[in-house]
């Protein structure tokens, strides 16, 4: 691990299952330091990397916010040119969500690494300090640039625009259905067998406050708690059967709301795209798409919505939106990214 000698990392620590102990009452909570957390990695102090550290949050992941991440970006931003890489560690239950939102944030060179654990410090076989050497190296690694923000656990790197939290339990929890890891941890060292040939950046600075919800179509769906929802958001993604696919009793709903805020149609199968002139009955992408609807395309609704929420605080128009969503989706041309 020679190769790392003079590389600067900084971890920022924002609590979560990785620093948890054990608490009087029962259970585990946020407890452990970022410098407590690095004392604790076998390897990191032979690997070179000189890491700094940063006590950011001391949170549960379910109780981070758009507040915390867009902060977190802008202090990502002002760190100095001589830092190579950054950490951040954090609860699994929002890591699909928090990395996307800094990857669309995070504008330089700089790799930003996000990891965490599954199984918590109280515990055999606990993962945090394997995937906190693995963040940091990737981290400090020169092929990372310029990659964005990128997710490692279980010796895996993944892009955060790609990745999926998949088991509620399982120390492999995190996939990425669709494109694979982008490389591996093999022998200490990162190896990266693909690289993301776009990144699109979104030029937000205050997301608090937006409202998105996600709406999963389900059998038997009669859009009861779609209508309370006119007025009262900024937008909605649709969580759709299949390919882009809802009960035909939901279009005239979708379509009034559709005419109010933007409405993104994803799938809510995990995998795949959303089409876009395949099927033609009512109910269908085709007929969706015509009412109004963005095809997410690629994105899940997960991703979906954090996008959305970034793209609404720019206060760009309809038009620019929807050029955007259907770029990041992979349906547009990478080309036509409007937001500079």
């Amino acid at each position: 691990m020679s190769d790392y000698v003079g590389c600067r990392v900084v971890v920022f620590a924002l609590g979560g299952t990785i620093a948890m102990t054990r608490s009087a009452e029962g259970g585990v909570v946020p407890a452990l330091s970022a410098r407590e957390l690095v004392g604790g990695v076998p390897g990191l102090g032979e690997s070179g990397v000189a890491v700094e550290v940063v006590d950011f949050r001391q949170v549960s992941g379910a109780s981070l916010a758009f507040s915390d991440i867009t902060a977190l970006a802008g202090a990502i931003r002002v760190l100095p040119e001589g830092v190579d890489g950054v950490v951040v560690t954090q609860g699994t239950d929002s890591i699909e969500e928090t990395s996307y939102l800094l990857d669309l944030l995070h504008g330089g060179e700089r790799p930003v690494v996000v990891t965490g654990a599954m199984r918590n410090p109280t515990l055999a076989g606990a993962d945090g300090p394997a995937n906190l050497l693995g963040a940091v190296l990737t981290a400090a690694h020169p092929e990372a640039r310029g990659q964005g923000c990128l997710v490692v656990f279980d010796d895996e790197i993944h892009a955060a625009r790609r990745v999926h939290k998949t088991h509620t339990a399982a120390t492999g929890a995190f996939r990425s259905p669709d494109g694979g890891p982008l490389g591996y941890l093999v022998e200490g060292r990162p190896r990266f067998l693909n690289r993301l040939p776009h990144r699109f950046l979104v030029p937000a600075d205050n997301i608090a406050g937006v409202r998105i919800p996600i709406h999963t179509v389900v059998l038997g769906d009669d859009g009861t708690t779609l209508h309370p929802l006119a007025g009262r958001i900024d937008g909605l993604v649709v969580a759709a059967f299949g390919a882009g696919h809802v009960p035909a009793e939901l279009v005239p709903v979708l379509e009034r709301l559709a005419a109010e805020v933007p409405v993104v149609l994803a799938s809510r199968t995990g995998a795949g795209s959303v089409l876009e002139t395949t099927y033609g009955f009512a109910g269908s992408e085709r007929d969706l798409l015509a009412r109004g609807l963005i095809p997410a395309g690629f994105l899940s609704p997960i991703k979906a919505r954090i996008l959305l929420a970034a793209l609404l605080a720019t206060g760009r128009d309809r038009d620019t939106l929807r050029t955007a969503i259907t770029v990041a989706g992979g349906s547009g041309d990478p080309g036509d990214w409007p937001l500079r």
